[in-house]
């Protein structure tokens, strides 16, 4: 067979595969960024948008985005609407691990290699060229320290779904170059979210397998809203099957918080604990607000850590593996102090310009940004970075200083970023087209906060919703009952805000986003960046503020005054 490319490389999945080769040296979420039905690249700002990955050889340097891309692996894999092999250029563990659960549990799998930097540019100028993957790269079989709790759960002495998760860690921990395992105080469990019936049998296989969870487990946005999915008139097939996959994790021990904030939860981690969250989100704000110490788990590795409570070392666990290579420094930030749509749309830049990297920001510590702001940068960083963390000298607990977190061993890049910057990430989150009206304002991508909830209803308070447009908010039930009790969910729904809880907008489709809806208005970066792919809508992004004026029928869609100066 002639050799097509370099020979380089590690396999992570073993196999034969030829298709013909579909790259791009741009990093792919596959959760809103793939159809698992189709297998589409509907993600609208990627290169690859409108290519198909059934039968291709997909070369692309890693993923990004959400945690749920293996949920979406693995649903292409049973449809076979997926690719015949996937070559990355480096370690890349969501997607990995769909393939690894489509392997172990299904007994389908698909090669997966890392090239690394040179093979991987090879590889980018044989795009469209028919390509073999064939075995004769050695899977790496590091040998891993195991103690004795890891060597009981391996020989079966806590059951098969505990024996089936351990051998998916020690596979995860090969390929992240663990040398040994570690206790972990608590999960966030990402694969209760409905990706198809592979994700519900995979769940249901370690329930029946007796699996029970060994540490606090607490579960993220499910599909649907468990109290009332019925009277939003859900297809009674997927919403019977989305909540039996959230009551099979619950029978497992898993706790029914349903919320993709789980910081904002009375459980939320401490710093430097040890913890194993999934939902991207949800990862960068434990590491990098709370300083708790996390992988960005892909979904099903996060469950086989709840029922073992053990994890591989490496990582951000690492205190090594903390440290930035990037230095940010924001000029005259001051100019975007009273414009909350400021904190979005610096993390979309940065994550853009920083795919990988663990960026150090520097000039916005005067700003005081609170929580809520962090959460909405950290949301749309992480959707366009695969970096599990970012620091903020003088606002995130880990960085003091810019030493303190700098890694002198990478000889950081510097970069400088002023305001009006922002406005081509601002251009590229408004793909509606003024002054094309807004029919929906959706709020909560991630979860609103008490804090949100109580600045909407002080925005709203005085003022006279429009009849043609909706206003709806997402949020976890805690955060439901504590607005609740203080009276700001009966004020703001006499304005007209509708309340969702358990699920978020990157689950929510028809018929709760009627197809009459025109244009969305959000005031989330990543609900801006992943909308009009999931929804086939155009949005607007803006402020909270900009959004009430949506909602009473203003006309929005200039950009601000401090991005256009």
């Amino acid at each position: 067979m002639e050799t097509l490319c370099t020979n380089q490389g590690t396999s992570y999945v073993q196999g034969t595969a030829s298709g013909k080769l579909l790259a791009s040296n741009i990093e792919l979420s596959f959760w809103g960024g793939v159809n698992p039905q189709t297998g589409e690249i509907i993600d609208r700002h990627h290169t690859l948008s409108g290519q198909f990955l059934q039968d291709t050889i997909l070369a692309i340097p890693g993923g990004r985005g959400s945690c749920s891309g293996s949920g979406v692996m693995l649903e292409l894999l049973l449809n076979e609407k997926g690719p015949k092999a996937v070559l990355f250029e480096r370690k890349e563990d969501i997607l990995t691990l769909g393939v690894m659960i489509a392997e172990e549990v299904f007994g389908k799998a698909i090669p997966v290699m890392m090239l690394g930097p040179g093979g991987f540019r090879e590889i980018l100028e044989l795009n469209g060229h028919f390509l073999h993957v064939v075995d004769g790269h050695i899977y790496r079989d590091e040998d891993m320290e195991l103690s004795d709790i890891d060597r009981a759960f391996l020989d079966g002495v806590y059951g098969e779904a505990a024996r089936v998760s351990m051998r998916i860690i020690l596979r995860m921990g090969d390929l992240l170059g663990a040398k040994e395992l570690m206790d972990i105080t608590q999960v966030h469990v990402d694969g209760c979210i409905y990706t198809g019936p592979g994700s519900l049998i995979f769940a249901e296989k370690l329930r029946d397998w007796g699996g029970k969870v060994r540490v606090p487990t607490s579960l993220n946005s499910i599909s649907i809203d468990q109290q009332r999915w019925c009277a939003q008139g859900i297809d009674p097939v997927f919403g019977e099957a989305a909540g039996r996959l959230a009551d099979t994790y619950i029978s497992m021990g898993a706790q029914p918080t349903f919320t993709c904030a789980p910081y904002q939860l009375e459980s939320a981690p401490k710093l430097g604990e040890q913890v194993a969250w999934a939902e991207s989100n949800a990862v960068v704000y434990a590491n990098s607000i709370l300083g708790a110490k996390t992988m960005k788990y892909p979904d099903f590795l996060d469950i086989s850590i709840a029922l073992t409570g053990r994890a591989p070392k490496g990582g951000p666990h690492v205190e090594a593996n903390r440290l930035a290579s990037l230095i940010v420094r924001v000029i005259d930030a001051g100019a975007a102090r009273t414009d909350d749509s400021f904190y979005p749309l610096l993390g979309y830049h940065i994550g853009a310009i920083s795919p990988s990297q663990i960026p150090v920001v520097v000039g916005i510590g005067s700003l005081s940004p609170c929580k809520d702001d962090l959460k909405a940068f950290g949301a749309a960083f992480a959707t366009m970075s695969s970096a599990p963390m970012f620091h903020i000298v003088g606002v995130t607990p880990e960085a003091a200083s810019l030493d303190a977190v700098l890694d002198e061993r990478s000889h950081p890049q510097f970069i400088n970023i002023e305001p009006n910057q922002l406005a081509e990430s601002w251009v590229q989150l408004n793909s509606a087209s003024h002054p094309q009206p807004v029919d929906l304002v959706s709020l909560g991508n991630p979860h609103f906060s008490l804090a949100e909830i109580r600045k909407l209803t002080e925005l709203c308070r005085g003022r006279t919703k429009d009849k043609s447009v909706a206003i709806t908010v997402t949020c976890g039930r805690s955060q439901f009952s504590l607005a609740s009790q203080a009276g700001l969910i009966e004020e703001l729904e006499a304005f007209g805000v509708q309340f969702i809880t358990d699920t978020c907008w990157c689950m929510i489709t028809e018929p709760i986003i009627p197809p009459s809806v025109g244009a969305i208005m959000t005031n989330s970066g990543k609900y801006a960046h992943y909308g009009p792919g999931l929804t086939g809508k155009p949005f607007y992004f803006g402020s909270l503020a900009r959004c009430v004026e949506a909602a009473c029928g203003d006309c929005i869609g200039d950009i601000p005054g401090w991005l256009s100066n």
